[in-house]
């Protein structure tokens, strides 16, 4: 038999011959506190950077548990420190914690009324990406992990980071703030794990892939400069609309007959165009901002090198001229192989052999891959969605629900992954 078929059924015997924590107790004991303090989180929203008490809530629980608490990491995120009775590696699992600019139309009981500014708009604030579920998870992994410090070998990191959705423009915050403050450092970790409750996967499941799971994403500008003219003599001006139009055809072409699509998947999406004042004005400038989502560099590279290279000349085609700016948010979320394979059969274990399944990379993304940047990590998808239902509304959107009896597989997963790591 191969090498690669003979490690994974060695390390699966490892692990199935490892102790069985006989958890089940406990974790029947945390499932409504973790659902209750997920109902505060989601009725109390706060929007990135601005977690204030998101965070006070978060740092007084580990205090209470006798977890070693740093607070203000990264503006407002958590950071505790557990040490088990003996010594060993360390191992980091993150949560997000911030919500997004939604006005929720669900009719919950804890349904989020609160309203915040966000660029310079009145909006509603919502937990509409589930953040609010992976707070409670990590806090009821704590703990249990915080009464059995017998069983931890080495230290368990609760990273509660801030800004996971972006912090507000001209703010730095985020992974990437956390990690410029050290966050993996002191004590140096081996290990991430992270999941991320999703509302179209059946509760009981999850799903996982191994190398690029989630999308790198990038955030583009576009600015067309035109001549204003009359709208009933458009022969006398430079129209920026109809430049900014010929423009977004361009870039599809990209992807529809120039990259290989056959290797990854790759979008580019335009979410905003800001032109004019008034009908019977052909405007003068036009503006456009969106997206590039892709799951392999080089395939990023010759997306955004034709990107640069398109925008001018096709304004220049059409009497104008055109700038273009491109700036990453994260990059792809890839799952160290070999961690894959060592904790695959702890997930197996809690879940299921049958409930734990291989999924294709999406081209959402997360700014988790800064963390497996720096030391491997695991990211894995929870099941949320209520079995046999035929409808699941996406995140990001108003009708975005979770069905909480998803939550506590969460809980029981990461609590295990981090004790067969340090211990095996």
């Amino acid at each position: 038999m191969k090498l690669y078929l003979i490690l994974p059924m060695l390390l699966w015997c490892l692990n199935s011959s490892a102790q069985k924590y006989n958890f089940e107790k406990e974790y029947k004991g945390i499932e409504l506190k973790v659902i209750d303090w997920r109902r505060d989180f989601h009725q109390n929203p706060e929007l990135s950077n601005r977690e204030f008490k998101t965070a006070e809530k978060i740092a007084s629980h580990l205090k209470s548990l006798g977890i070693e608490v740093q607070t203000g990491v990264a503006k407002t995120g958590v950071v505790g420190v557990l040490k088990g009775n003996k010594n060993g590696k360390v191992i980091a699992l993150r949560a997000d914690i911030d919500a997004l600019p939604v006005t929720e139309r669900n009719d919950l009981t804890f349904k989020s009324t609160v309203t915040s500014e966000f660029l310079g708009q009145e909006v509603g604030v919502m937990h509409a990406c589930g953040h609010d579920t992976h707070t409670a998870i990590l806090m009821g992994v704590a703990e249990i992990l915080s009464k059995n410090r017998d069983k931890i070998k080495g230290t368990i990191k609760f990273i509660f980071q801030p800004a996971e959705e972006g912090p507000p423009p001209g703010e730095e915050g985020g992974a990437l703030l956390m990690l410029k403050e050290g966050v993996l450092k002191n004590p140096d970790v081996d290990a991430i794990f992270g999941l991320h409750i999703n509302s179209a996967t059946p509760v009981g499941v999850i799903r996982y892939k191994s190398e690029g799971l989630m999308a790198a994403v990038q955030r583009f500008v576009i600015k067309v400069e035109g001549k204003q003219t009359h709208g009933s003599q458009p022969w006398k001006g430079i129209d920026p609309i109809l430049i900014s139009a010929k423009i977004i055809d361009g870039l599809q072409t990209i992807i529809s007959r120039e990259v290989n699509l056959t290797n990854e998947a790759a979008v580019i999406s335009v979410g905003k165009i800001t032109s004019g004042v008034r009908f019977n004005i052909i405007p003068e400038s036009a503006e456009m901002i969106g997206t590039i989502r892709t799951l392999d560099y080089d395939m990023q590279k010759q997306i955004t090198e034709r990107m640069k290279e398109m925008v001018p000349d096709i304004a220049k085609a059409y009497g104008g001229t055109a700038t273009i700016e491109i700036k990453s948010n994260t990059d792809i979320t890839f799952n160290n192989p070999e961690l894959v394979v060592k904790m695959l059969p702890t997930l197996e274990r809690i879940a299921g052999q049958d409930n734990v399944q291989i999924q294709k990379a999406v081209t959402g993304g997360e700014d988790f891959s800064y963390f497996q940047n720096e030391v491997p990590g695991f990211f894995f998808f929870l099941g949320g969605m209520t079995p046999g239902n035929a409808e699941s509304f996406p995140h990001h959107t108003p009708d975005f629900s979770i069905d909480e009896n998803g939550m506590i597989l969460g809980v029981k997963a990461l609590t295990e992954m981090s004790l067969d790591f340090l211990n095996n």
